[in-house]
């Protein structure tokens, strides 16, 4: 089952971000980082030799570089400096008893070869910093207790998946805290604690998993807005789907072609770049800057975009509407970062994916065509309302889940309904192109899931609309949301089904459970 780590890349490469740690370009970009090269740490920051009695944990950064060099979350230019500073400072003031020692590590092998020369070492805290950076992994091969902790809106990928395998694996000396807050880093830091004392690696795990329970925020007041939802009979819909298609541009991440055929009814066609960049350009110019000059007047602001930059995105949009209009389909999805970077395509789709959105049409990012799929019926399904992809981040300090990506639609009710704000900027992670940030309406039921027709699974949960962050870390909408249910339970199908989610709203329980029971398919609650 592939997942989001197989899909990450960075500007020296062709290969959407997903694909960056399983390339030989990962090492081009970071093999200049030795274990602790750019780090500036606090005076007082202790070392594994001291002979103090206390307790020796050692810190692992896992990133790219102290200062990022490449296109990946939380953006290129990223000084990671004062956040490790920061935390060890933190740390060590608020955990007597322990000393703290920071190290970097991009990877396994710089991992290994730290863990092999600590003699001295009680524990470790990893701090997942960029998203795909495998150094958790090899720290609890040491046997020792880890505490496995997020750095939001930048290592969140990567933590959400390997936190999930070690979940479902059960790992003995495996704990985790996804929070925005440091002060629960350091209450979790302090069951380190328990081992010295003479108590199990197990104990260690099961006190820093009452701590983060502790620390979760309260559920609060969850009445919604009324939302009237006018949806297709399963009879409408299946017979709607019959006809839809989805074109693959740059080569889609799943090969379930015949699966959804033969379950939703859906057509996956493969096509190549070079037809899109034709379509993009042999586009009506005076049409694209009447698109651009449109999109200009409706945002909120235009965040050091040029005019060019907002006529070649316009291009591409008419570009890919005549590609649906010349294969008949209903949606397209393509590997943008991939043809952005291996100059098969010359303008980031963002901004034409959030049109197709607001037509209720389906436009959907990095080939990622379970994704896509899921759009295609649930858009059917709700009259033409559009689906959300994303990259979730989970914090517990405010018991959200924040949906966030580089596009949005901003009529979340579909084309006939009222319109969101937005604001026109560059691709977050490379700060180039143009994509946008979509303020998306609060206090809304909304509904995430995805489909597997590879495996008869619909994977759903519910969460409130509350809030939209601003923060400038990570993809620029950020729609963040509280769970319906079980808070715990949402850590642990990352590793099956990837980082991406589809949210849409409205209260569409009823309906995932009348389609899964119409394909004789099973639903898999994941909150």
């Amino acid at each position: 089952m592939s997942n989001h780590e197989n899909h990450a890349g960075c500007g020296c490469c062709s290969f959407s971000r997903r694909s960056f740690l399983t390339t030989g370009c990962a090492a081009a970009c970071a093999g200049a980082i030795g274990t602790t090269s750019g780090l500036i740490l606090p005076s007082h920051v202790a070392r594994a030799d001291d002979n103090n009695g206390n307790m020796k944990v050692r810190v692992l950064f896992a990133l790219h570089a102290p200062k990022q060099a490449v296109p990946d979350w939380p953006n290129i230019g990223y000084n990671f400096v004062p956040i490790m500073d920061k935390t060890i400072e933190a740390l060590t003031n608020g955990c007597p008893g322990i000393d703290f020692i920071p190290t970097t590590a991009t990877g396994p092998e710089e991992a290994q070869q730290i863990i092999d020369a600590d003699n001295n070492i009680d524990g470790y805290i990893v701090m997942q910093m960029n998203c795909w950076n495998r150094v958790v992994q090899t720290t609890l091969t040491s046997g020792k207790p880890v505490l496995y902790a997020d750095f939001p809106y930048a290592g969140s990928g990567g933590f959400l998946v390997y936190t999930a395998k070690e979940v479902r694996e059960k790992t003995p000396n495996f704990a985790f805290l996804p929070s925005g807050k440091i002060d629960d880093l350091v209450e979790a830091a302090k069951c380190f604690l328990l081992v010295k004392n003479g108590q199990s690696v197990q104990d260690f795990s099961n006190a820093v998993t009452n701590v983060r329970i502790e620390r979760t925020a309260n559920v609060g007041d969850l009445t919604c807005k009324e939302d009237k939802l006018d949806l297709l009979s399963m009879d409408e819909l299946f017979e709607q789907l019959k006809t839809a298609r989805l074109l693959q541009v740059g080569g889609a991440w799943n090969g379930f072609v015949k699966e959804t055929k033969e379950s939703l009814g859906i057509d996956l066609v493969d096509m190549p770049f070079t037809e899109l960049n034709d379509a993009w350009a042999n586009a009506d110019e005076d049409q694209a800057k009447e698109v651009a000059e449109r999109w200009k007047k409706g945002a909120v602001m235009v965040d050091n975009i040029s005019d060019e930059t907002l006529f070649t995105s316009a291009k591409m949009y008419l570009g890919m509407k005549a590609c649906l209009k010349n294969h008949n389909a209903c949606g397209i999805t393509v590997n943008c970062l991939g043809g952005f970077y291996g100059n098969h395509i010359h303008a980031y789709p963002c901004l034409g994916f959030h049109e197709l959105l607001n037509e209720g049409l389906i436009g959907a990012c990095e080939c990622d065509n379970r994704s896509s799929i899921t759009m295609i019926t649930m858009t059917a399904l709700t009259k033409g309302r559009p689906g959300y992809i994303s990259d979730p981040v989970v914090d517990i300090a405010n018991r959200q889940i924040i949906y966030a990506h580089c596009v949005a639609s901003n009529k979340a009710f579909g084309p006939q309904g009222p319109a969101n704000p937005y604001t026109i900027m560059t691709h977050s992670e490379d700060r180039q192109g143009a994509s946008l940030r979509s303020t998306l309406p609060l206090d809304y039921m909304t509904s995430t899931l995805e489909f597997a027709p590879e495996r008869k699974l619909i994977l759903f949960h519910q969460a409130v609309a509350v809030d939209n962050s601003l923060e400038d870390r990570a993809c620029r909408t950020k729609l963040a949301a509280v769970p319906v249910g079980d808070f715990e339970k949402i850590f642990t199908q990352w590793d099956e089904w990837g980082w991406h989610r589809v949210t849409y709203y409205g209260d569409l329980k009823e309906s995932v459970y009348a389609i899964a029971d119409r394909l004789g398919w099973k639903v898999i609650e994941e909150a």
